[in-house]
């Protein structure tokens, strides 16, 4: 029996490229439009951000080998900070997730609007997210398995294209072009390489999945932390790669102005065919890791509705197991954020959401720091749990420090609103009389 089991899990390698695809996403097809605003200077904050997922990724790897079968942040934050603070991580990650989620419709619906004989307008750009978002909760109320393949199927499709231009890319690269758009914000390079540390953070959303799925690895005390912090310098690799070629093939001005920057860097490299082609990719790429995100959104949901942080009815599943009765209130949220956030560019949307989200879920990762450097009886923290917790929560300081500060004082409402109403509702669980 044990052999067999063996034999179905996955080798480092496997789980490397999974961590670093599960943060390969939306970032990757709009975030040189978003830093281009501030310029190539933000090099630096891809370096930065990179360090700070690697001191994170190192506490979730320790996490993993702790508790080997956890699938919530209340599996290993309870035993150290107690219930309240398991509700708070595990809502607040939920939270992030479909919040986040938003970002990778306005990056998908930003390089269909290429393909679609309609102008780029931000009503243009709201109905199509709004579409979007609907179209993606259908699929998902089709089951797992057929989200599974159609995420399949994009990932292939939408990355073959996507890599051509990161290959060939640096035979039109223009060192001129590069060094003219180094720092167009009239700040400081430190103070934009800082700054942008929440920015550029969102492309490591998902460094935790190598710990949420130690079970599906083998060896996991050894092969978790290869495969945590190989996906996290892999991921960090290839978006600081595509930054850096793309500001030095067109000028930060118009990358910034764009809603598909890779679109854009493809024609200048190869001529007006070659946007669709690319326009297509990226849309289908970004579309599958909605639909994707989407599912991950049902299922954290129902995993927390089981544990009692949520209400009953985003644990309800349909036979065919979707998350359906949850992920309508999900969706119908998903649709009033967007019509909150819209605003006259892509870029400037895409940063209000991902700021939002990455506050969110650092609160989260915090959470996470803070259980592993006091640990608990059954694991009491030593050195090396308090140095990689005290190093999580650096990166977390660091994080919040770049955030803009209503964006903190949003979170720390949303985050007290949960708490608040978390407390009054498992008061009058206790109250009410058992059921006959």
């Amino acid at each position: 029996m044990s052999t067999t089991s063996t034999a179905k899990k996955i080798g480092p390698v496997l789980a490397t490229f999974m961590v670093a695809n599960n943060m390969i996403g939306s970032g990757f097809f709009l975030l040189p439009a978003t830093l281009a605003r501030s310029g190539a200077v933000t090099v630096f904050s891809w370096l930065i951000g990179t360090l700070l997922a690697v001191a994170l990724g190192g506490a979730f790897a320790r996490l993993a080998r702790q508790y080997p079968d956890l699938n919530s942040p209340d599996d290993y934050i309870r035993p150290s900070l107690g219930r309240d603070m398991g509700f708070l991580a595990t809502t607040l990650y939920w939270l992030s997730s479909w919040v986040g989620n938003n970002a990778i419709a306005v990056a998908a619906v930003g390089y269909l609007v290429i393909l679609l004989p309609v102008a780029e307008t931000p009503g243009v750009q709201l109905v199509g997210q709004v579409l979007l978002i609907w179209s993606m909760f259908a699929l998902n109320l089709l089951g797992p398995r057929n989200i599974a393949r159609f995420q399949s199927f994009c990932v292939v499709f939408g990355l073959l294209p996507v890599a051509a231009i990161l290959i060939a890319g640096w035979a039109y690269f223009d060192p001129g072009i590069y060094r003219a758009g180094w720092n167009v914000s009239g700040q400081s390079d430190a103070a934009v390489a800082i700054g942008s540390l929440a920015t550029v953070f969102w492309a490591f959303i998902g460094l935790e999945t190598g710990a949420m799925v130690a079970g599906v690895v083998r060896n996991p005390e050894r092969n978790v932390p290869i495969a945590t912090l190989g996906g996290i310098l892999l991921a960090g690799v290839v978006y600081m790669v595509s930054s850096v070629l793309m500001m030095g093939i067109v000028p930060v001005e118009e990358l910034a102005s764009s809603s598909a920057p890779f679109a854009l860097v493809a024609g200048q490299m190869f001529g007006v065919w070659a946007i669709p082609v690319i326009a297509a990719a990226a849309a289908l790429k970004a579309t599958g890791t909605l639909g994707g995100w989407m599912l991950v959104t049902g299922e954290s949901g129902a995993r927390a509705a089981q544990r009692g942080f949520l209400p009953a009815i985003f644990g309800r599943l349909l036979k065919n197991g979707a998350a359906g009765p949850g992920l309508l209130i999900v969706v119908s949220s998903m649709t009033l954020i967007a019509f909150i956030t819209v605003t006259d560019t892509v870029g400037s949307q895409f940063e209000t959401i991902i700021n939002m989200a990455v506050t969110l879920v650092v609160m989260a990762y915090a959470a996470a720091g803070l259980s592993l450097m006091l640990g608990n009886r059954q694991h009491p923290a030593g050195r090396r749990e308090r140095l990689l917790g005290m190093g999580a929560l650096i990166a977390c300081g660091l994080l919040v420090w770049s955030t803009p500060i209503d964006t903190l004082m949003g979170a720390a409402i949303i985050a007290l609103l949960a708490w608040a109403g978390y407390r009054g509702f498992s008061s009058r669980r206790r109250e009410a009389p058992p059921a006959p």
